[in-house]
């Protein structure tokens, strides 16, 4: 199969050909339809966040499957499916609590007795996330994959696999918003937009979208902002405590930046929660008001992947796609062939798109 690889970082994706072996007892062999390029995978190949390599990146994937191992029960060839690259055992501390996303035994799922993906030289190729989704063929665990609808797209069913089941699932899990709450999204690309909408779901009353690029903040007031901040021309904690006095009770973080994390804190009501969920380097340390931790009881936290149980949510935001009220297609800002994914890699760094999806023939 053809796979566009990461040899080198920073660098930028080489095509070659792979082996891909087969199905071993628990894993699910899945030809590829769509995958969505994140942010994520941008600070790989940028080397902002380090992988060993060479690998193939891409984790929100879509695709049909075309074999199973013997024990695998809940897909069969010819379904649907959306990769997560949150596979869970089901037996340790925090599956048994429902916290898939913090399984002590996610590494040792991707072990595998030889590898699974291997150049014509021999050499082992890694898998982000256990997926690598930049290629023809994905061989995952099938804890890493759910079966969707087939009257969802696959274009857009890829979508539900990263960005919207962060931004949706944050809402959902981590913060758990409350009906008639005010909320303040940072960034508005694909997981922004999918936070506005999941507190447009959840009922919030006031929803304030915040991002330097106008074309992303029109975005967001098509998809359930109901006001917006340009940062890029106002400080945006003052503009959220002159649109919400006293400040929001929610607000969330989508870029993965120090500024715009203590933004979110400082822009918090007394008793308010704000949530990280862009990928912050740890070389950026934070710097917090702490007293405002105890004497106004406010809360930072963080959520990996919007902290999902993805075996029961994306089939719920699938179903929700489907009636119209969870918007896909609008996210969709640029569509490229897989020979073209660094042309949609590079239009993901000069910024001002949503989501851009790769789609294989």
């Amino acid at each position: 199969m053809k796979a566009a690889i990461l040899n080198a970082a920073p660098g930028r994706l080489e095509f070659e050909e792979l082996d891909i072996d087969v199905a071993g007892p628990r894993e699910v062999r899945i030809r590829t339809a769509a995958v969505g390029l994140c942010h994520t995978d941008l600070h790989y190949v940028d080397a902002l966040w380090r992988t060993e390599l060479p690998e193939v990146l891409g984790h929100e994937a879509s695709g049909i499957v075309e074999s199973v191992g013997s024990d695998v029960t809940a897909v069969a060839p010819g379904d649907h499916v959306v990769t997560c690259m949150t596979a869970f055992c089901g037996r340790c501390r925090y599956c048994i609590a429902g916290r898939l996303t913090l399984c002590s035994n996610h590494s040792r799922l991707r072990s595998r007795p030889q590898p699974a993906l291997t150049t014509k030289a021999g050499r082992a190729v890694g898998r982000m996330g256990g997926i690598g989704g930049f290629a023809e063929q994905m061989l995952v665990h099938e804890n890493s994959v759910v079966r969707v609808d087939d009257s969802v797209p696959l274009d857009r069913a890829s979508l539900l696999g990263c960005a919207t089941i962060t931004g949706v699932g944050a809402v959902w899990h981590s913060a758990r918003i409350e009906p008639g709450s005010s909320v303040a999204v940072i960034g508005c690309g694909g997981v922004g937009l999918s936070v506005i909408q999941g507190a447009r779901l959840a009922g919030a009353a006031r929803i304030i979208a915040i991002d330097v690029d106008q074309r992303s903040i029109d975005q967001a007031l098509r998809v359930g902002a109901t006001a917006s901040v340009n940062a890029a021309e106002i400080e945006p904690v003052d503009a959220v405590r002159a649109l919400c006095p006293g400040g929001v009770d929610y607000s969330f973080e989508a870029i993965g930046r120090r500024v715009t994390v203590e933004q979110a804190f400082s822009m918090l009501a007394p008793g308010g929660v704000a949530t990280v969920l862009g990928m912050v380097p740890d070389d950026e340390p934070l710097r917090i008001t702490a007293s405002e931790l105890f004497f106004q009881e406010k809360r930072l936290q963080g959520s990996l992947l919007g902290s999902n149980q993805f075996p029961t949510d994306i089939p719920r935001l699938a179903e929700l796609y489907v009636q119209g009220r969870l918007e896909l297609d609008e996210m969709i800002s640029l569509r490229v062939p897989f020979d073209e994914i660094n042309t949609g890699i590079a239009a993901l760094r000069e910024g001002g798109v949503n989501r851009v999806v790769v789609e294989f023939a």
